[in-house]
């Protein structure tokens, strides 16, 4: 039987880490090395894991001096032991039958990573983000057009902006160890490249050679927590991403992945400004300089050579009209449809 690690970073999340850590020991796959990385959380969160591992000698506890998202992954890489590993955010949770399956498909397809769906929590409602229609195996082909789309959508897919990060995340999938250990995959720290999960399977995924993915939304992504760091407004999220897409485009010229990864990647660029103008919507500055911000990224080298290549014709009305606006660098028009975006989603 495989062993599987699962890697819970734990900062700050007392009042949803109990459905966490039930969520995994109740598992029916049994053979489970539970890694929860206390990355120096100031509340009663070291005090729930000690609990917990009173009762299940499977939870191993890290205790370290807080270093974010990335670096309590990157410990709970260097202390796991597993044949797969599976990574969980703590505030989260996940079915308990998901890792079983995912194993049985892992080893009946001989694949080396699993995919699977995620329902996205909200306070008064749960919506599943749909990725792919129904189970299926990818081969080596297969897989680098996964490849690629980490980087970015092309062609039909952008008739789906929204989906453009619904294959990056850490969580719902299960890694090949040895893949990550023997070439020394790490998590980026967010504070240099914004987000950590697309960097570390861009890397991953070179060396995958054949996915399997199952229809079923197997994690909860909770979408509530008030404290999370997708809630607050982040001042220098717009260098950092520049650093990201800097680190990949290096990546694809040194791995020569080919021009279609590179129009993903100019894609990428282009439709982050669905997430960069959110952003600049939580600054509590004045409408003045919010406009005046968008203004500064939308004129910036990198974004306005990404537009220069955008094709239009795939979107639908609505976001070929906030496209258009982009490239023509109309920043109030801009924020006047993030403003009516914001309202939309909050519906």
């Amino acid at each position: 039987m495989k062993s599987v690690s699962v890697i819970i970073p734990v900062y700050n999340v007392e009042k949803y880490l109990p459905k966490c850590l039930d969520s995994i020991v109740n598992q029916t796959y049994a053979d489970l090395e539970i890694i929860c990385v206390n990355d120096g959380s100031p509340d009663n969160s070291y005090a729930i894991l000690e609990e917990y591992a009173k009762k299940d000698s499977r939870i191993k506890i890290i205790t370290q001096k807080n270093t974010g998202l990335s670096g309590a992954r990157n410990a709970g890489i260097k202390a796991s032991t597993g044949d797969y590993i599976v990574f969980l955010d703590s505030d989260d949770w996940m079915d308990t039958e998901a890792i079983e399956t995912v194993v049985t498909v892992a080893q009946n397809s001989s694949s080396d990573t699993v995919l699977w769906g995620y329902v996205r929590e909200f306070a008064e409602k749960s919506v599943e983000k749909k990725i792919f229609d129904g189970d299926r195996t990818f081969d080596q082909a297969e897989t680098r057009d996964l490849h690629r789309r980490l980087a970015g959508l092309t062609g039909e897919e952008l008739r789906n902006p929204e989906n453009t990060d619904a294959l990056v995340t850490a969580w719902g999938k299960l890694y090949t160890a040895s893949f990550i250990k023997e070439n020394n995959l790490q998590f980026v720290d967010t504070k240099i490249i914004g987000t950590e999960d697309l960097l570390f399977n861009m890397y991953y995924f070179g060396f995958a050679k054949k996915c399997s993915f199952i229809d079923k939304p197997y994690n909860h992504y909770r979408k509530d927590n008030e404290t999370s760091l997708t809630r607050s407004y982040k001042a220098k999220l717009f260098s950092q991403w520049s650093e990201l897409y800097s680190r990949i485009r290096k990546y694809l010229n040194e791995n020569e992945l080919g021009e279609d990864f590179h129009k993903a990647l100019d894609n990428r660029i282009c439709l982050s400004m669905i997430g960069l103008g959110l952003n600049e919507l939580c600054n509590k500055e004045f409408h003045k300089t919010r406009i005046r911000n968008l203004k500064n990224i939308l004129s910036s080298e990198q974004y306005v050579k990404a537009y220069k290549n955008l094709e239009f014709g795939y979107f639908p009305i609505h976001w070929k009209l906030f496209f258009a606006f982009c490239k023509r660098r109309n920043a109030l028009l801009v924020y006047i449809l993030l403003n009516a975006m914001q309202m939309m989603i909050g519906k």
